[in-house]
């Protein structure tokens, strides 16, 4: 029986999909799954959604709940984690603060003045858990679900011995959509990824066997249709070459092209498309009233529950340790010379096997330099904000924020100063590693 801890289980999209497809492998569908998560409420629905989908597959795997980390965490053999650290009032904050200062954020979870100060708000509990793991589970390792990934993971390693590895599905999404593009079905391609998280790129796709990127590059230039459902990314294929593989939305605020003007706002995002400012802050306040009835209404639904397998990296991983069977998937984790020219020990997201003796990253060698280029802005800003957040460093806090792409874009120096200054006293309360 492979023991399964979920940390946050009432991020209910992941719970279910990590439940639900250990259900569909032989080796897995026994499991005891162990739903841990800090608010009560939400692991009622969250046992009554594991126990349907287990009794619909007439599965001998168990479930049990608690709001005790260690308790969930005691033998585990694998540990996924999804948490949301302060609840969505720091969602106003890190989105509508720098908007008065001139910073347009669309998501703001992975990077920028946002995504900065979540990784401030999360990286102490992110590293609690981790040594709560060094004690109670140390074979076991962190798959981790939770943003800002590429800032979690490298504190993770920074203060711990785990093993830690970040999934995210947009590599997934990035080989469906191209697939898509030139009329083939995903199972007839392959591609190779690699970069950091939500900001990698497809360096090779073939479609049975043949170079596909001619295909695209020419789709980019003449499929008006991808264009105006995916501009952004479209337009930085049209510049640099290469396919990015997380959406639009997410990539107009990781560079400093598209969002510093009105006019290229305009041009690039126009109105009431999927990324406007603060938009996936705006659907999850409009959601999280009603989460729990949602959630249970969700749960008692037995005949719309989808027991087929998905397409999320992590029970995939899970069973390739248990069973042997080789799994390859892009994962977050530490540039050991794997990519030779970004920073040695940040993190990057590349192709990696699973087996049974564990993850194990593949050399991917040099980027083109003009796609490393805009990594390394992006690296550079969030390795100073880990180190910020673990020293409890305020005056490096300001200067990862400094050299953010798309804030150093906006803002002068001493405006950056000021933003940052104000969204501290916001938060200090929910960054535990900072003193006044």
């Amino acid at each position: 029986m492979v023991e399964i801890a979920i940390i946050g289980a009432g991020s209910s999209t992941f719970t279910e999909a990590m439940i639900r497809d250990s259900l569909t492998f032989p080796a897995l569908s026994d499991a005891s799954f162990r739903l841990m998560d800090t608010d009560p409420d939400v692991l009622g629905p969250m046992e009554t959604l594991a126990r349907n989908l287990i009794a619909l597959g007439d599965h001998p795997a168990t479930v049990a709940t608690t709001t005790d980390r260690r308790e969930a965490l005691d033998g585990a053999d694998y540990v996924i984690v999804s948490i949301l650290v302060g609840g969505v009032e720091p969602f106003d904050w890190e989105i509508d603060i720098p908007l008065r200062y001139g910073v347009d954020q669309s998501v703001g979870d992975t990077m920028g003045p946002a995504g900065i100060f979540r990784a401030a708000r999360t990286i102490p509990a992110m590293i609690e858990i981790a040594r709560d793991m060094e004690q109670l589970c140390p074979d076991a390792p962190m798959l981790n679900y939770t943003n800002p990934m590429s800032m979690l993971c490298e504190a993770v390693r920074e203060a711990s011995d785990v093993a830690v590895v970040g999934l995210c599905h947009s590599v997934q999404g990035a080989h469906q959509d191209l697939a898509r593009v030139i009329g083939a079905a995903p199972e007839d391609c392959a591609s190779w990824m690699a970069g950091i998280n939500h900001q990698a790129w497809v360096l090779d796709y073939r479609h049975n066997g043949q170079d596909a990127y001619p295909r695209i590059r020419r789709a980019a230039r003449e499929n008006q249709d991808w264009w105006d459902d995916n501009t952004i990314r479209v337009e930085m294929l049209r510049q640099l070459g290469y396919y990015v593989t997380e959406s639009s939305a997410h990539n107009s605020e990781y560079n400093p092209w598209f969002r510093k003007r009105k006019d290229l706002k305009e041009k690039y995002t126009g109105e009431g498309w999927s990324g406007g400012t603060g938009f996936i802050r705006d659907e999850y306040k409009e959601r999280y009233p009603d989460r729990i009835a949602r959630m249970k209404k969700q749960a008692e639904d037995i005949e719309n529950l989808r027991t087929e397998r998905g397409q999320e990296y992590g029970t995939y991983i899970i069973n390739a340790m248990v069973t042997g069977e080789p799994f390859r998937f892009n994962g977050t984790v530490a540039n050991t010379g794997l990519i030779t020219n970004l920073p040695r020990g940040c993190s990057v997201e590349v192709p990696c096997y699973a087996d049974r003796s564990g993850v194990h990253p593949c050399y991917v060698g040099e980027l083109p330099p003009h796609l490393a280029a805009l990594n390394s802005m992006v690296i550079r800003s969030t390795s100073m904000a880990v180190q910020a957040v673990l020293r409890g460093d305020k005056e490096l806090l300001y200067h990862s924020i400094l050299y953010d792409p798309l804030t150093a874009a906006a803002l002068g120096m001493n405006e950056i100063r000021e933003m940052v200054d104000e969204m501290y006293e916001k938060e200090k309360h929910l960054m535990p590693t900072f003193r006044d």
